[in-house]
């Protein structure tokens, strides 16, 4: 999904395939000259956007959105988590570097938004980094999304055959012969005495 909204001086919203994604600049309290932007994508509040440049470190348990702009409009390239790093080219060192250039045309349209989870664990964080890429499916995040499984097993269920078992009487030594499938258990009889048993499916 592509996430594109239109800026303005003070705030802005936008409406994107009925999901609302909302993008505002918040004053600070006291005086100063430089504005705290956040955007919120689902329902986590991410700081920035801001010029990919102008990051340095450090940085420390963190989810963050990889952004291109394009005049007014912007959209994810891409979703990561980091553990804790002080590299300051832990950016353009990044394996997907190549690919955030291509879907953005330039480093110079590269801005970054990040979700500080300081008490977070690895597997809170990647659960959120799942969310991300399953509801907007950021393009250098492909082969992730293709990773990306339920948390559940599909098992196929077969109906018991009438002929998937057999086994000798207990008194007289001759074929159980299958003779009615139950929910949960199959009627065996003897071909020989004619003693009956049951026994559950498998």
């Amino acid at each position: 999904m592509t996430l594109e909204f239109n800026l303005f001086k003070f705030g802005f919203c936008d409406q994107i395939s009925g999901t609302s994604v909302v993008f505002w600049e918040k004053k600070k309290r006291e005086c100063s000259k430089i504005p705290s932007l956040s955007i919120q994508i689902l329902q986590y509040e991410f700081l920035g956007p801001i010029p990919l440049d102008e990051w340095g470190p450090p940085m420390e348990k963190l989810v963050y959105l990889v952004m291109s702009r394009d005049q007014d409009n912007f959209k994810i390239v891409y979703v990561g988590d980091c553990e804790k790093t002080d590299d300051e080219s832990f950016f353009v060192q990044h394996s997907q570097f190549k690919c955030w250039i291509k879907q953005s045309g330039s480093e110079k349209s590269l801005h970054l938004a990040i979700l500080p989870m300081f008490e977070s664990t690895n597997d809170y964080r990647q659960n959120v980094l799942k969310r991300i890429m399953t509801h907007y499916k950021p393009p250098c995040n492909s082969d992730d999304i293709s990773k990306v499984t339920p948390n559940y097993v599909t098992r196929k269920t077969e109906k018991p055959s009438l002929e998937s078992e057999k086994f000798s009487c207990p008194c007289c030594g001759s074929e159980m012969k299958p003779e009615k499938v139950l929910e949960k258990s199959t009627l065996y009889r003897c071909t020989g005495c004619g003693i009956s048993d049951t026994k559950l499916n498998s």
